[in-house]
């Protein structure tokens, strides 16, 4: 037999996937608690407002679908190093897949081109929050990783 071919995702993920709790992988007083929200676009820059975003961290997950203007929001732990970043969407044969830095002198960061490097560090924005906007294509896309 041969296997299938890939087929477009969505915008079915409001049916069964995304779940209350979803977005909050820490409460609210974890001691390493943050915050990690954003937006994500398409190439044109317009919201993707039927987006399903994953993070899995050691012995934590989160599920985030984006909102009408394409917005989502994570409350996980602090990283060592990242966040592992999971965008799925219509249009996308397979998931993409991303990191989430918080600080711009993370080691691996220097081996990505300076000048898309910025696309992989999120923007403190306060004590304990982050903004992290994911660009799926154009100017100024993310860096997405194959795995």
């Amino acid at each position: 037999m041969v296997p299938t071919p890939s087929q477009t995702v969505g915008p079915f993920f409001a049916h069964a996937l995304p779940y209350a709790e979803g977005p909050f992988t820490v409460p609210e007083d974890h001691p390493d608690a943050i915050e990690v929200y954003g937006r994500v676009t398409d190439g044109a820059g317009e919201p993707v407002p039927d987006a399903l975003l994953e993070i899995c961290q050691p012995g934590l997950f989160g599920r985030c679908e984006t909102g009408p203007d394409g917005t989502y929001r994570f409350r996980t732990a602090r990283p060592d190093d990242y966040i592992p970043l999971l965008v799925f969407g219509r249009g996308l044969l397979k998931p993409v897949w991303t990191r989430v830095y918080l600080a711009e002198d993370a080691p691996f960061l220097a081996e990505v081109d300076p000048a898309r490097r910025g696309t992989l560090v999120a923007r403190g924005e306060g004590e304990r929050s982050y903004r992290f906007d994911v660009r799926l294509q154009g100017e100024d896309e993310t860096v997405f990783f194959a795995f």
